[in-house]
């Protein structure tokens, strides 16, 4: 069992490294904008299907980004298969990953908390500095 999970793993990593190499020097659709990178790749034990969770950074749209992969995926797959020697070359179905929209959310929010609570603290020592001078 251990065996075929490390068997998985390095073929999601080479799937991974590959789809990166493709999308970033293989496609040229003048309409995909931003950076755009692969995130994780997770492939069926059967090697059927393989989901490729993509984030960008600067695009106009994301949505119009995830659509552009989602029907150059033929193109792709037929470039992995030709790069990667597998017995069937997986379908790819690519699905946006917001994590990293979601972690800088939360760090904006702890940095958010974190600036008022030094602000209260400050405003408390003024108020007890006040305090002794006026006793």
């Amino acid at each position: 069992m251990q065996k075929n999970s490390n068997r998985m793993n390095r073929i999601d990593e080479e799937l991974k490294k590959e789809i990166t190499n493709i999308i970033s020097y293989e496609l040229k659709d003048p309409h995909l904008t931003g950076m755009i990178s692969i995130t994780k790749v997770s492939t069926t034990p059967d090697l059927r299907f393989a989901k490729v969770y993509v984030s960008m950074i600067n695009a106009k749209s994301n949505k119009g980004n995830l659509a552009i992969l989602k029907r150059c995926s033929g193109f792709i797959r037929s470039k992995v298969a030709q790069k990667v020697n597998l017995r069937t070359t997986p379908e790819l179905i690519f699905i946006f990953d917001e994590s990293l929209e979601y972690g800088s959310r939360i760090d904006s929010i702890i940095e958010t908390i974190t600036k008022e609570l030094k602000e209260s603290s400050e405003k408390e020592k003024k108020d007890e500095n006040e305090d002794e001078e006026n006793n």
